[in-house]
């Protein structure tokens, strides 16, 4: 794998114009952070923890998880230890779509080599 810049946007290129020409629904790339820091960390995520490690307010938080509730992409619960706090699962659809995204970028590394 490459870490040349221009290689690298390319890859991203691929990424985004596989998930736009799809019959999938478009994420911003707030919406597509939050899924991927849910999906690539294996601790429980909060969304007083997304806020923070993504350096943005707990409402823009709650926004992007609003609308990857609406797509089957998250799910928010309350943590049953504190009920003040709110977990951030996955759902197989957003399992699918990060595969489906690690796939494109896979192929558009090989393509790019």
């Amino acid at each position: 794998m490459s870490d040349d810049p221009d290689h690298l946007l390319q890859v991203l290129r691929e990424a985004c114009l596989s998930e736009v020409r799809s019959d999938h629904p478009n994420l911003t790339l707030r919406q597509l952070a939050v899924l991927l820091v849910v999906y690539q960390t294996n601790e429980l995520q909060t969304v007083r923890g997304l806020a923070k490690h993504l350096n943005i307010s707990k409402p823009v938080i709650t926004r992007a998880l609003d609308r990857l509730e609406e797509l089957d992409l998250a799910h928010r619960e309350i943590d049953p230890k504190d009920r003040r706090s709110v977990l951030v699962q996955r759902t197989p659809n957003g399992t699918a779509m990060v595969e489906r995204l690690r796939a494109t970028m896979a192929a558009a590394t090989t393509e790019a080599a």
